[in-house]
C-alpha cells in the first residue's frame, strides 16, 4: 500500500501554471462578456504586479492607477501596514465567528471608526457597500414603521435587490422587477421632496454627497434642507458613503463639507477593507439600533455569516491608523486641488473638454460639442451610433499609449470620472494631466489613430443594435 502523501496546495506553482490561461478560464467559466469588452477596447492587459498607485505588466511596463478597483484600493495596493496587520492576525489564532461570543477586534474597529463619525452611535459590519446599504434600508424601514424610500436619478448604491430598487439607473433595473417601493426625486430638488413625505409612507431618503454616475455634488445648502424635512415629515436621511467616504473628497465624510448635516444612516465600504478584505459598514443613530434589536429575541434579526470577521476588522483598523499617521485626508486636499486646477485650466484651451468638477480625489471631467465645423461633424458622427463613444475614445489611449488606467464615468455619458488611490503624489498629477493633455492634442488634431479607433467603436456600437 501507497505511503505517499498527496501533494501540499502550491498557489505560487499553479499560477506559474495557469496564470497565462485567465481570460480563456473567465470567458469560459465565468461572465464572458466581460473578457470580449476588455478585448474590444484594447484593454485586456496581462499585469503581473501592483503596489501603491501603479501596476506592472509581464514586460516590466508600470501603469498608473487612477481608477483604484472603482475606490477600494484607497491606500493603494498592499500597503505595508495594512499588510502586516493581516499577517498578525492571521498568526494570532483568534478564535473567529464563533457566533456566541464578542471578539474584541469588531468593537475596537467600531469604536475608531465612530471616533471620525460624529452624531453616530453604534454600527453594523457586513461584508460590502451593497450589504451596508441594504442594512440601512431595512434599518429605515423598521424604525419608521413605513415602506417607501426616495433617492435620486442617476444614483447607484449596489445592485442586490434592495439597492436596486434606489438604483437611479434604469440599464441596472430592467428585468429585475418587481423591486421594493420606491420613488426618484430630482437631485437637489426640495420641492419634490416635499411633495413625497406629505404623502406620509416615506421611510427615508437615500443620497451620495456626491454621486459617482457623473460626479454630480449635491447643491449647497440641499443636504441640510433635506434632513429639516425629513425630519419634520418623520423620516430619515441617509447617506451612502461608500464610495466618497474616508477621505475621498477632502473630508472623512463627503456630506461633512456642509455645515450642519447629521445623517440617521450612513454607509461605507471600499477604502475600509484596505484593499483586501471585503467589509461593508452600517453607522447609525443609537435610537435606531435599538429599535431594530429591541429585545433578545431580536438579537439576530439582522445579521451577515461573514460580517466583523477578524480579518476585515483588522484591515479596517490598519486603514483608519494609516488615515490618521498619514494624514491621508490633510493630503487629498492638496493633491485634489493641484488635479482640479490644472485640468480646469485646459477648458478654455480644447473645444471638446465642457467641463472639470468634484471634490478632493474625485474629479469629473466631461467633454461636450465642439464648434467648429470639422470636429463637430466627428462628434455628431459618434453621439449618433452611441453616447459615451467620445470619453471612450480618451480612456483607451491614456491606457495604451500612456499606460494610465481610468474609466468611463457610466453608461452613455461623456464624462470620465477619476478616482485615483488617495495616496498619488504631484508627480502623478503631473503625468496624468500631461498625458491627457497629449490625448486632447490628438483629438483636436482631427485626425491620427485617435479618430481610426473611433470609427471602430462606432461600427461595434450600430452592430449591436
Amino acid at each position: 500500500m501507497s505511503t505517499s502523501q498527496p501533494p501540499e496546495f502550491d498557489l505560487a506553482g499553479l499560477l506559474a501554471e495557469r496564470g497565462a490561461e485567465r481570460y480563456e478560464l473567465h470567458a469560459k467559466h465565468l461572465n464572458h462578456q466581460l473578457p470580449r469588452m476588455l478585448h474590444t477596447i484594447g484593454f485586456d492587459k496581462v499585469y503581473e504586479r501592483a503596489e501603491g498607485p501603479y501596476f506592472w505588466d509581464a514586460d516590466g511596463n508600470e501603469y498608473l492607477d487612477m481608477l483604484a478597483g472603482f475606490g477600494v484600493m484607497g491606500l493603494g495596493r498592499h500597503h505595508p501596514v495594512v499588510r502586516k496587520a493581516l499577517h498578525d492576525v492571521l498568526d494570532a489564532g483568534l478564535a473567529d465567528l464563533t457566533r456566541f461570543d464578542c471578539q474584541p477586534l469588531p468593537g475596537l474597529l467600531a469604536e475608531r471608526l465612530l471616533t471620525h463619525s460624529p452624531h453616530l452611535d453604534r454600527v453594523f459590519f457586513g461584508n460590502s457597500g451593497t450589504e451596508a446599504v441594504e442594512t440601512a434600508l431595512k434599518f429605515a424601514r423598521y424604525a419608521t414603521g413605513r415602506p417607501r424610500i426616495l433617492y435620486c436619478p442617476h444614483a447607484f448604491h449596489g445592485l442586490t435587490t434592495g439597492s436596486l430598487s434606489v438604483n437611479g439607473e434604469d440599464g441596472f433595473r430592467d428585468g429585475f422587477a418587481p423591486l421594493l417601493p420606491d420613488t426618484a426625486v430630482p437631485l437637489g430638488d426640495l420641492d419634490a421632496l416635499a411633495r413625497e413625505l406629505k404623502k406620509g409612507d416615506v421611510a427615508a431618503l437615500i443620497v451620495e454627497p456626491i454621486q459617482g454616475k457623473g460626479v454630480h455634488e449635491t447643491p449647497p445648502g440641499y443636504l441640510r434642507a433635506a434632513q429639516e424635512l425629513l425630519h419634520r415629515h418623520k423620516a430619515l436621511l441617509i447617506a451612502d458613503e461608500v464610495q466618497t467616504g474616508l477621505g475621498r473628497t477632502g473630508d472623512f465624510y463627503a456630506y461633512q463639507h456642509e455645515e450642519g448635516v447629521e445623517p440617521d444612516l450612513v454607509c461605507v465600504a471600499k477604502a475600509l477593507s484596505g484593499g483586501y478584505v471585503p467589509v461593508g459598514a452600517t453607522l447609525g443613530k443609537d435610537w435606531i439600533f435599538k429599535k431594530v434589536y429591541s429585545s433578545m429575541d431580536r438579537v439576530l434579526v439582522h445579521s451577515a455569516s461573514f460580517g466583523a470577521n477578524a480579518q476585515a476588522m483588522a484591515a479596517g483598523l490598519a486603514v483608519l491608523s494609516v488615515m490618521e499617521n498619514e494624514q491621508i485626508v490633510a493630503g487629498v486636499r492638496a493633491t485634489g486641488e493641484r488635479l482640479k486646477s490644472r485640468l480646469a485650466a485646459l477648458v478654455d484651451t480644447y473645444e471638446l473638454l465642457s467641463d472639470v468638477r468634484g471634490r478632493g480625489l474625485m474629479i469629473g471631467i466631461e467633454f461636450g460639442r465642439p464648434t467648429s465645423l470639422k470636429l463637430r461633424s466627428r462628434w455628431a458622427m459618434l453621439q449618433a451610433a452611441r453616447k459615451g463613444l467620445f470619453a471612450q475614445m480618451v480612456v483607451v489611449p491614456l491606457l495604451q499609449r500612456h499606460r494610465i488606467l481610468t474609466q468611463v464615468s457610466g453608461d452613455h455619458l461623456e464624462v470620465i470620472k477619476l478616482i485615483p488611490p488617495l495616496v498619488v503624489d504631484e508627480g502623478d498629477v503631473d503625468r496624468f494631466v500631461d498625458a491627457f493633455t497629449a490625448v486632447m492634442d490628438d483629438a483636436h488634431s482631427g485626425g491620427g489613430l485617435m479618430w481610426d479607433f473611433g470609427r471602430t467603436l462606432v461600427k461595434q456600437a450600430v452592430a449591436n443594435r
